[in-house]
């Protein structure tokens, strides 16, 4: 499975819960931190919910 990697971009305040429990599940803890993750159907459907929020990074 491919890599891909995941950086927070704008904050999560005045978010809706949903989304700030989708940015921590991401494992992003502030703004330009950068996680790696496998490029399952779940994580991708993680970081459509939030991609106003976060951008990836190949």
């Amino acid at each position: 499975m491919a890599k891909i990697k995941v950086k927070q971009v704008r904050s999560a305040i005045r978010r809706t819960a949903r989304q700030k429990a989708t940015i921590q599940a991401l494992g992003l803890k502030r703004l330009n931190h950068v996680v790696e993750h496998e490029a399952t159907p779940q994580i991708l459907g993680m970081v459509k919910k939030v991609q106003h929020l976060v951008i990836v990074v190949e």
